[in-house]
């Protein structure tokens, strides 16, 4: 199918659980183009300059701002000449969320989630050891807007807001064959995480669970995701997804039989956690559901002993 629509996935290694990153490379009007570009490291220079010999590059989108799909993009952009679109909103996080000033304020957000000291200064240098992964930043030369229309490849898409994974996510749609480059909003396998990162949408899950709504009313039919093999049938997916999340609201509930820190409940969620990388997702998620219901009103939250506590 993708060879039939004239798009080439171009799979990209990464080094964590999550061992790969899925990027795309198809002809468009004025050049080739590339969607997201994996990590800026040795691997991901010597796979694109491989996948573009001969080519002339004129567009860089960049779908949002999480590293392994925006970091080469600074990179890329050099060596190609050519110009980055991406969402307004991501294209400031991803230029704020490596500072040194948000790298500090992170200390005190981590306190706030009951996170020991030792496991949250590891945390802030697992998040500080990505800015060479993310760096040179890309020259933004266009963002987004809903409803835009791009030929990509044989097809011509329009630009959909996603929100939720990030806050500024967008997915690419063809209504004639009912094509969905997904980007990391609906994935095969594994559900996107949904975090609250101290910044931003205040509740993610809220958010992305609209994005589904909107997505599910599409019946798209083909599926192209960020991670994993391209499938057939999003809404079986979707509801999947949205059953997913339930359990764990559930299961977040459960937990809050007695007054609990975020990192007491992320323990309780997550226990099988074996990274500091993979600790941090766990929170971000952990935050995000708790926001969730406390926003609902079905929780509430106290400050006591410079912690945040949560409970029913």
């Amino acid at each position: 199918m993708l060879e039939q629509i004239g798009l080439k996935l171009v799979r990209l290694d990464l080094p964590f659980r999550l061992n790969h990153v899925n990027c795309l490379l198809a002809e468009g009007e004025k050049g080739w183009i590339v969607i997201d570009t994996g990590l800026n490291n040795r691997y991901s220079k010597e796979r694109w300059k491989e996948e573009l010999d001969g080519k002339e590059v004129s567009d860089i989108f960049v779908t949002h701002y999480h590293p392994d799909h925006f970091g080469y993009a600074g990179g890329l952009q050099q060596e190609t000449g050519a110009k980055v679109s991406m969402p307004k909103i991501d294209a400031e996080n991803g230029l704020k969320v490596w500072t040194d000033q948000f790298l500090k304020e992170l200390h005190g957000h981590y306190a706030l989630a009951g996170i020991p000291k030792s496991v949250a200064t590891a945390m802030v240098e697992n998040t500080r050891e990505f800015v060479p992964r993310v760096t040179p930043y890309p020259k933004i030369t266009h963002y987004f807007q809903e409803g835009e229309r791009f030929q990509i490849g044989k097809l011509e898409y329009e630009v959909l807001f996603t929100p939720g994974h990030s806050d500024g996510l967008i997915v690419f749609y063809n209504r004639d064959q009912k094509v969905l480059i997904a980007t990391d909003h609906i994935l095969p396998k594994i559900t996107p995480n949904i975090s609250y990162w101290f910044h931003g949408d205040p509740n993610p899950l809220a958010t992305y669970l609209q994005s589904l709504q909107k997505i599910e009313k599409l019946a798209v039919d083909f599926v192209i995701p960020g991670h994993g093999k391209p499938f057939y049938g999003a809404n079986g997916r979707i509801e999947e997804i949205k059953k997913h999340h339930e359990t764990r609201l559930n299961k977040t509930l459960d937990a809050l039989k007695k007054k609990s820190t975020v990192y007491e409940i992320s323990k309780v969620l997550f226990p099988n956690i074996e990274t500091i990388h993979e600790t941090r997702f766990a929170i971000g998620e952990t935050v995000a559901h708790l926001e969730y219901l406390r926003l609902k009103g079905e929780i509430h939250r106290e400050q006591k002993d410079g912690h945040f506590y949560y409970f029913v």
